[in-house]
C-alpha cells in the first residue's frame, strides 16, 4: 500500500506541473478513465461500428489476470497504474512496482549496454565478434568466408545467425550453461546458433544473435552479464525495479507476476527461466522501461550523459529491414518512433515511444494472449493523447464466398514448436481453435476465398496451396508461416 501511495503522489506532482504549463487537462483521472473505457479491437468490419470496451472486460476476454501500464507525456512519466492480480485466483494486486518478464524488450537494454562499451573504445561496431569471444566462437563456414558476424549486424538482426527465440525452462528442471545454449547441447531445448546465410545479406530476427552478444560481453568484461547491464544501464537510468534474476528468487515471490497460458492457467512453476539474458531475461516494470525510453529520447536530443547523440542516432537509424540497433523503427521526422515487443511463456508486453515528441507508453501483461490487449491499450492511449500517425484500427469488408471451399482448409497448423492452430468447419462457418478438439473456437470471416480474419482477436489467416493445389500452409497475421501437419 505504501508503494502505491508513493507512485500516486508522483503522478499528482507530474500532473500539477503539466497543468501549469498548459500541456494537459486538469483532471488526470478523467484522462485515464477515458483510456480505460475506450479500447477498440485491431480490426473492425465495414458498416459495423466497433463499440468501445473497458480494460477489465478485455482482460477477461484474453484470459489475462494482470496488466501494468506507464505513459510518457511531455518528456516525463506522467502516470503508471496496475490492473488485476499477480496470479489467477489470487488477491495480490498488480501495482506499478510489480515486475513482469520483459521477454524480447531485454534486447534494446542489452543493445544500450554494449553501445556504451563501444563509446568507451573497447568494442567496434563493424569488427568480427570472434575477435572478442573467448569461451566460444561463432563457427566459421562457407557463409562467413567473405562477410563476418559483426556487432552492428547482431544488434540489427542481420548477422545471418539462426534461432528466432527461446522457450525457456520450467521451474525445477535442468538448466543449460550459456555455451550449451550456443551449441544446442542438452539440456538446451533450442537449436545450435549458427550462420546459415551470408552475414549482412538479409534481415531475420535472431534471439540467437543476442545470446552470442551476451557471451561476448561476459568474455570481455569477465563479469556476470547482470552486473554489466546493472552498472552500464539499469543503475545510471534509475531502473530500480529491474534485474536479470534468472530464476526469480522465491524470497521475492510477491514482487513478481506469475505467467499464464492462453487459457488463463498459471504456467507450471509460475514462470519459465531464461538463461538467454540478453535476448529474454530481464524482469522489470513499465515505469522502468518508460525511463529507458526517455533515456533514448534524451540522448537523441543531445541531452544525455549516458549515450552520445551520435550513438543514439545510430540506434535510431534503419540498418536493415525496419530495425535499428536494438529497436524497431517506424516513421520519420516528427512522427518517427521506436518500439519493441516481448513474448515469453506466460508474458506479453509492448514498448513504444516517439523520438522527438516526448510521448510513449509501455504495457506489460502476464498472459499468453496479452499481445493484442497491449496493442488495444496503446491505441487507446494514442487516441487520447493525439499521437501523430500512430496506426489505428484496420477496416475490413466481409466477402461473399462459397462455404464448400472451407473443407480444403480443415486441419492443424504449427506456427512454432508445439504451438498449433486448429481449423475446422461448423455448419457454414470456418472456425479456428488453439488445436484442442474440445475448444469451442472462434469464427473466421472471409475477406476473399483464401484470406480470413477474426476482428476481436485480430487474427488474419491466408491459406496457401502447393503446386498440386493442396493447402500446404497458412500465413498468420501477414508474416508467420504455419505449416499444415499431417492428418492423424
Amino acid at each position: 500500500m505504501r508503494r502505491t501511495i508513493a507512485v500516486s503522489s508522483c503522478a499528482l506532482a507530474l500532473c500539477a506541473a503539466a497543468v501549469l504549463s498548459g500541456q494537459m487537462p486538469r483532471n488526470l483521472d478523467q484522462r485515464i478513465a477515458r483510456i480505460e473505457g475506450h479500447l477498440v479491437p485491431t480490426i473492425t468490419i465495414k458498416d459495423r461500428p466497433a463499440s468501445a470496451m473497458a480494460i477489465a472486460e478485455r482482460m477477461r476476454f484474453y484470459n489475462v489476470p494482470g496488466v501494468s501500464v506507464a505513459v510518457i507525456n511531455g518528456g516525463a512519466v506522467e502516470w503508471a497504474r496496475g490492473y488485476g492480480v499477480l496470479e489467477a485466483g489470487g488477491s495480490e494486486p498488480v501495482t506499478p512496482h510489480t515486475r513482469f518478464q520483459a521477454a524480447s524488450i531485454s534486447k534494446p537494454i542489452a543493445a544500450m549496454a554494449v553501445l556504451r562499451i563501444v563509446e568507451a573504445g573497447f568494442l567496434a561496431l563493424d569488427e568480427d565478434v570472434n575477435a572478442k569471444l573467448r569461451s566460444w566462437k561463432v563457427p566459421e563456414n562457407e557463409f562467413t568466408k567473405q562477410e563476418k558476424v559483426t556487432l552492428r549486424r547482431v544488434l540489427s538482426h542481420s548477422a545471418g545467425l539462426t534461432v528466432h527465440g527461446f522457450a525457456g525452462y520450467e521451474a525445477g528442471g535442468p538448466m543449460p550453461t550459456l555455451v550449451q545454449v550456443l551449441d544446442g547441447v542438452k539440456p538446451a531445448n533450442s537449436a545450435p546458433i549458427r550462420v546459415d546465410v551470408v552475414p549482412g545479406s538479409l534481415w531475420r530476427y535472431s534471439g540467437g544473435g543476442y545470446t552470442v552478444l551476451q557471451q561476448m560481453l561476459i568474455d570481455m568484461a569477465r563479469r556476470p552479464f547482470p552486473v554489466i547491464v546493472r552498472d552500464g544501464v539499469l543503475g545510471p537510468i534509475g531502473m530500480t525495479d529491474s534485474s536479470h534474476d534468472q530464476p526469480w528468487p522465491e524470497s521475492l515471490r510477491g514482487q513478481a507476476a506469475s505467467g499464464h497460458t492462453a487459457n488463463g492457467k498459471v504456467i507450471p512453476g509460475r514462470y519459465h527461466t531464461y538463461p538467454e539474458l540478453a535476448a529474454a531475461g530481464l524482469w522489470t516494470t513499465p515505469t522502468d522501461l518508460a525511463r529507458f525510453a526517455l533515456a533514448i529520447q534524451q540522448a537523441a536530443a543531445g541531452k544525455s550523459e549516458l549515450l552520445s547523440q551520435a550513438t543514439a542516432k545510430q540506434m535510431l537509424t534503419v540498418q536493415k529491414g525496419a530495425y535499428g540497433l536494438g529497436l524497431s523503427l517506424d516513421g520519420s521526422g516528427p512522427i518517427a518512433r521506436f518500439s519493441h515487443g516481448g513474448s515469453n511463456a506466460g508474458f506479453q508486453c509492448l514498448m513504444v515511444a516517439y523520438v522527438e515528441t516526448g510521448q510513449g507508453a509501455v504495457v506489460m501483461t502476464n498472459g499468453d494472449r496479452g499481445a493484442m490487449l497491449a496493442q488495444e491499450i496503446v491505441r487507446a492511449i494514442a487516441a487520447e493523447y493525439g499521437w501523430r500517425d500512430y496506426p489505428g484500427t484496420r477496416e475490413k469488408t466481409v466477402a461473399q464466398v462459397d462455404p464448400t471451399i472451407y473443407k480444403a482448409y480443415v486441419g492443424r497448423y504449427e506456427y512454432a514448436p508445439g504451438r498449433v492452430i486448429g481449423i475446422r468447419v461448423e455448419g457454414n462457418m470456418l472456425m479456428a481453435t488453439d488445436g484442442r478438439p474440445d475448444e469451442r473456437g472462434v469464427e473466421l470471416l472471409p475477406e476473399s476465398p483464401s484470406k480470413f480474419f477474426q476482428p476481436v482477436q485480430a487474427l488474419e489467416f491466408e491459406f496457401v496451396r502447393g503446386p498440386g493445389g493442396e493447402v500446404t500452409h497458412m500465413i498468420v497475421n501477414g508474416s508467420t508461416k504455419a505449416r499444415r501437419l499431417p492428418s492423424s
